[in-house]
């Protein structure tokens, strides 16, 4: 079956951003300034975060236009190394690594949302959105194309809106964004290092339109170019709004009274910013934009379920796709694990483990990239990484650590995710035995 190619460079760059920007960048500062008090070196974590993003963009990019087609990290890893490597990570996605942050992304909208209208269950609104979102990019391909971009559009507009009357506002935060003796010390704290594993999650989708390869227009040359601007974007708007938080909320006010780190920042910067009616409205904007990463990600993620299927008999009823090319059960199965997470509010708990298993995969694919050049040397190449090998290094670098890290320091989660892999590899062999 041909798939019709309705994604052009403009709306897969649209996706890419959108994945990016939702409850990291909105809800993170608080926990990174408990144990971090220079401006310099909180700054700093977004530019480290911001260029690992990148180098990693720049390696998809060759992977993806070599090997365009649909699923990402399960594309890539099955034609490197071997279908089951694939396998697991298509295992993760299409059970949790899609669903959990469609439904953290929805809560926080949710949260925002009832602030202004207390009246209304951010559990209830959050449903909704899921609900609402799935039924428009099921009804129509074209349709949720038009939504994403209009969404991502408002996004950009608004978090630039935020920024230059930040930055033009009375400053009110009490930090230093000069490089100090402090500041060296915080740069070298456990807390800085912890606080990575924030902005790693912050920064997680700039991979987003590897896993829609197949339904964009000339992907050997819009896939690579949406996912470096996409990030280069991302990197500049999550660096000025982070300074326009620290700029107009002081340290003090990034607590509440009981000493816990203050999630919705956004709306102390707009109070700040545009006094109380103005706060109440960013915690509407806010939750409007947050609109633009759930709907994202509800077409990204079911296309990694959707090629599954295609490729292992047991999984074939999700690669079927209706009349407007939308492949539904996939979408479907998604929005109903997300919508369980909301419910039952397990997903805060699925966040924190599913990081270290998406950076396994990350890690592995980027390895790839060394692995395919040696392999396929002569394989056709639309595009090459600019900085090769300097720039994969800096990734696995970054990847590593992060890895290491997350094993000395988040064991339970750390295990969690290999069991995940673990239950992914029964699954794949028991589909190998079932398609004899």
């Amino acid at each position: 079956m041909i798939t019709k190619k309705y994604i052009g460079f403009f709306t897969a760059t649209s996706i890419v951003i959108a994945n990016m920007i939702g409850t990291g960048v909105f809800t993170s500062l608080g926990f990174q300034a408990t144990g971090i008090h220079s401006g310099f070196a909180l700054l700093l974590l977004w530019v480290i975060g911001g260029i690992a993003a990148l180098t990693g963009a720049l390696c998809y990019g060759e992977l993806g236009a070599a090997l365009p087609r649909s699923g990402g990290e399960y594309n890539f890893l099955s034609q490197i190394y071997h279908p089951a490597v694939g396998f697991l990570s298509g295992w993760v996605s299409a059970t949790v690594g899609f669903a959990a942050p469609v439904a953290a992304s929805a809560i926080a909208l949710g949260n925002y949302f009832s602030r202004v209208f207390p009246s209304c269950s951010p559990v209830y609104v959050a449903s909704s959105v899921v609900i609402v979102l799935t039924l428009v990019h099921i009804s129509n391909v074209k349709m949720g194309r038009g939504v994403q971009n209009f969404l991502t559009a408002l996004n950009i507009i608004v978090i630039l809106s935020v920024i230059i009357f930040g930055v033009l506002s009375v400053r009110t935060g009490d930090v230093h964004f000069m490089p100090s003796h402090d500041s060296v010390k915080d740069i070298f704290s456990p807390a800085f290092g912890i606080s990575l594993f924030f902005v790693s999650f912050a920064y997680s989708g700039w991979n987003a339109s590897t896993y829609i390869a197949g339904e964009i227009e000339s992907p050997q040359k819009n896939l690579p170019r949406s996912l470096f601007f996409g990030t280069l974007l991302v990197l500049f708007l999550y660096v000025m709004l982070n300074f326009v938080f620290l700029y107009t909320v002081p340290l003090g006010e990034m607590k509440d009274a009981a000493g816990n780190p203050v999630v919705d920042i956004g709306s102390i910067a707009g109070i700040k910013i545009f006094g109380e009616t103005g706060g109440k409205v960013i915690a509407v904007v806010i939750s409007l934009l947050l609109l633009s990463s759930v709907s994202s990600m509800i077409i990204a993620g079911p296309r990694v379920t959707q090629v599954m299927g295609e490729d292992h008999r047991a999984m074939r009823f999700f690669s079927f796709t209706n009349k407007t090319g939308a492949p539904f059960i996939a979408i479907l199965l998604q929005s109903g694990v997300t919508l369980f997470f909301i419910f039952t509010s397990a997903f805060d708990v699925v966040i924190t483990y599913i990081g270290f298993t998406l950076n396994l995969m990350t890690f592995l694919s980027v390895l790839g990239l060394f692995v395919l050049r040696i392999k396929k040397p002569n394989m056709l190449r639309p595009y090459k990484t600019w900085g090769y090998p300097v720039t994969p290094m800096i990734f696995l670098c970054f990847g590593l650590w992060l890895l290491v890290y997350g094993l000395m320091y988040k064991q339970k989660e750390s295990l969690a995710g290999f069991a995940t892999v673990a239950a992914g590899l029964i699954v794949f062999f028991a589909d190998k035995k079932f398609s004899k």
